[in-house]
């Protein structure tokens, strides 16, 4: 499980160190793809591989699961860490997160969320929306 939020910088070249904690669980070799939120999501290969098979189990009928695989498989790439603990983020990825420099590395269960510092801010909640919010996980089923 991924859990933790690190402030890293992406260098004039695209590379971000990726923390410690999360290459443990990341491997030396993963995928960065389109998130939503505007923020890019990274997964273990073994979890990219079961998002891969949930999606060859969807009707491509759908024209939003037409959209969607699109959007999420399109931006994908597989990345690799050097010998620093770097990935290098293509310009296409960065782009789409508007990652300039300050970045911040968000474990999220089961993936990694990479933010641009000042969006991750700003999607930061306060703490009545999030009074809102957790009513409405309750009516999902879920309580803490």
């Amino acid at each position: 499980m991924f859990m933790g939020e690190y402030n890293h910088t992406v260098d004039p070249k695209g590379r971000l160190i990726v923390p410690s904690k999360f290459r443990e669980q990341l491997g030396s070799e993963f995928v960065v793809t389109k998130g939503l939120d505007g923020c890019l999501f990274v997964y273990p290969a073994e979890e990219w591989h079961n998002i891969e098979d949930k999606f060859r189990n969807i009707s491509m009928t759908s024209k939003d699961a037409r959209k969607f695989s699109r959007f999420f498989f399109a931006g994908a790439a597989a990345v690799e860490l050097d010998k620093q603990g770097r990935i290098l983020l293509p310009p296409v990825l960065r782009e789409y997160a508007n990652l300039q420099k300050d970045v911040v590395l968000v474990g999220v269960l089961s993936r990694v969320e990479i933010w641009d510092k000042d969006r991750w801010q700003e999607n930061t909640y306060d703490e009545d929306e999030m009074d809102e919010i957790a009513e409405h996980m309750a009516d999902l089923g879920f309580s803490i």
